[in-house]
Parts: C-alpha cells; sequence; structure tokens
C-alpha cells in the first residue's frame, strides 16, 4: 500500500513551505503542494523535494474538488494580505471546508488566530486575526474524523521584512511603535518550525486531533527584550513609542496593528488558554525550537 497523501495549501508561503519540508523529512507521507501557480519558480523547487504539485485557487471554489481527490489530510492557511485575494478569509475557509469534507479528508489542520474582537468585548478590531477565528467553527461543526488548530506566533523572518528596525541619520537603528517596550509582549519564533509542529500533529492524531489547540513560541518576549538581546550582538537599536494618531498615519493597515498591540499588553498574545497552548505544542516537538538570540546571530547580523 502507498503512503497516504497529505495534501498542503499555501505550499509556496512561509508558513505552507515549512509544513511540506518537514512532511516530507518525516518520509512517511506523499505530499501534494497546492499552489496558484504550478510553473512558478518556488512550486518547481517543490516538485525537485518530491511533490506532487498541483493547482488550486482558493478564490475559484470549483478548483478545489480535483485538487484535493484522494487525500487523507489537509494543511489549511490563508493570507489576509494577499493582494490577488478577492474573497474574505471567512468565505474562502469556508468553502474550503465544504470541498475538504466533501473529498472525504480524514484529518484537517487548520492555521488559525484568536478573535481579538470577541476576546476584547470589540475594544479591539483586528480583522486579520479575528477573520481566521471565524473559520474555526466551521471546522468544528464539519465533522472531520481528525482535526487540529494551530497558531502562528509572531514570526522572527518579520524583523526581516515588515518590521526591520528603520535605519536613523545617526547611524543608529529605530523601532517605532505605540506600544509600551516593557508591556508589550508577544510570542515569537521561526516559522519554518511550525512545519515540524503540523507533521507531529499529524503522526499523532490520538493525542492532539480532537480539536486541540497548537500554538508555536519559543520566546515570549516584549520590546525592550528584544533591543537587549540585539545590543548585546553588536547592533545599535533604539525603541521610540509614538503617540497613536502619529502611529496610525504610518501606513494604511497601521490602526489595525496599534490594536493587535494593545491587546497584547493587556492580554497574551493566544487568548486566555495561551499558556496551555504553548505547553502542548512544545511537548509536541519535545521543545526543540530556535530561541531568538540565537536566530538573530544567524540572521540579523549588525551593519
Amino acid at each position: 500500500m502507498g503512503k497516504k497523501i497529505v495534501t498542503v495549501l499555501g505550499a509556496t508561503g512561509a508558513q505552507g513551505g515549512g509544513v511540506v519540508r518537514a512532511l516530507i523529512d518525516q518520509q512517511d507521507w506523499q505530499v501534494r503542494a497546492l499552489t496558484r501557480n504550478p510553473r512558478s519558480p518556488a512550486a518547481l523547487r517543490l516538485a525537485e523535494l518530491g511533490c506532487e504539485v498541483a493547482a488550486a485557487d482558493l478564490n475559484t471554489p470549483t478548483t478545489l474538488p480535483e485538487a484535493l481527490q484522494g487525500s487523507y489530510g489537509l494543511f489549511a492557511v490563508t493570507n489576509f494580505w494577499d493582494r490577488a485575494t478577492r474573497m474574505g478569509e471567512f468565505e474562502q475557509g469556508k468553502n474550503l471546508v465544504r470541498a475538504a469534507k466533501a473529498a472525504d479528508i480524514q484529518h484537517f489542520i487548520w492555521s488559525t488566530l484568536p478573535d481579538y474582537h470577541a476576546l476584547s468585548g470589540g475594544k479591539y478590531t483586528v480583522p486579520h486575526f479575528s477573520s481566521k477565528a471565524r473559520v474555526d467553527h466551521e471546522v468544528k461543526a464539519a465533522g472531520f474524523r481528525h482535526h487540529a488548530f494551530v497558531e502562528a506566533p509572531f514570526y522572527f523572518q518579520n524583523f526581516l521584512t515588515i518590521h526591520a528596525p528603520k535605519k536613523t541619520p545617526e547611524g543608529h537603528t529605530l523601532w517605532r511603535y505605540p506600544a509600551d517596550k516593557d508591556k508589550c509582549r508577544f510570542p515569537c519564533a521561526d516559522i519554518n518550525e511550525l512545519g515540524s509542529l503540523v507533521a507531529a500533529a499529524f503522526n499523532r492524531p490520538e493525542d492532539v486531533g480532537d480539536g486541540q489547540y497548537l500554538a508555536l513560541a519559543s520566546d515570549y518576549l516584549c520590546w525592550q527584550e528584544l533591543v537587549d538581546i540585539l545590543n548585546t550582538q553588536g547592533h545599535k537599536l533604539h525603541y521610540e513609542q509614538v503617540a497613536a494618531e502619529e502611529y496610525d498615519r504610518f501606513f494604511p493597515s497601521a490602526k489595525e496593528f496599534r490594536h493587535m498591540m494593545a491587546f497584547w499588553e493587556e492580554n497574551h498574545y493566544f487568548g486566555p488558554e495561551g499558556a496551555h497552548k504553548i505547553a502542548l505544542a512544545s511537548a509536541l516537538i519535545d521543545n526543540r525550537m530556535m530561541r531568538f538570540a540565537d536566530w538573530a546571530n544567524t540572521h540579523m547580523p549588525p551593519s
């Protein structure tokens, strides 16, 4: 009998790509990588690793049945910030759950995040969290044989892109946010390690296949601790807290990010059960995760 097929959505992205690599490394599964463009350079690299690469587009639900056919498991992630997305994440997720159920998927793992709007009683509006959380009910109600939820932290990789420190004329680097440098605390990790967590969850459905939430985190740090770590490694990094009104003008989604960080100051990033979610995930992969100091030493050398 051949290996069971696990299909990975978003296979050329940060989360899906890590899942693909982890599943291939285990050699327990036949991996099917779904992407909008199977001829893209990223998709061709996955094919070279031994994946079956298939076309699917969440904006076109009719592409999903064939792409999922014959699969035992599915890892599903959506991208709120994808400019090509015409549907909202909730619509995408709902269509995907229906297609997975129709394709007789036995093990569904959904990448989600807490609903900050609901958890804060409407005080904070963070759509790129809440839109994923709304899909959770659809997954739970579908009646899959096994299902689980994974929650991603703040990626270390964000410090190289959207949250990279900015250069100042004086030759320093600077983080400028509306959050308190000591009170705003959040989990972070190398997002590639989400793959190990998902692979472990697929291998242990008897332990974490009944709706458990698994939250990835190798560190739980505030901005000042991040500054201190980097400065110990030779950076000249400073943190400046800016007024909410000023920050909201930084970029189109700034207010949403401000609400997100304000929630972190008052609550656990992963919600009321955050510590339990992290502990469950960490135990599943034996705490084998890179800490920020080690990651930064390799990926964020001082300039």
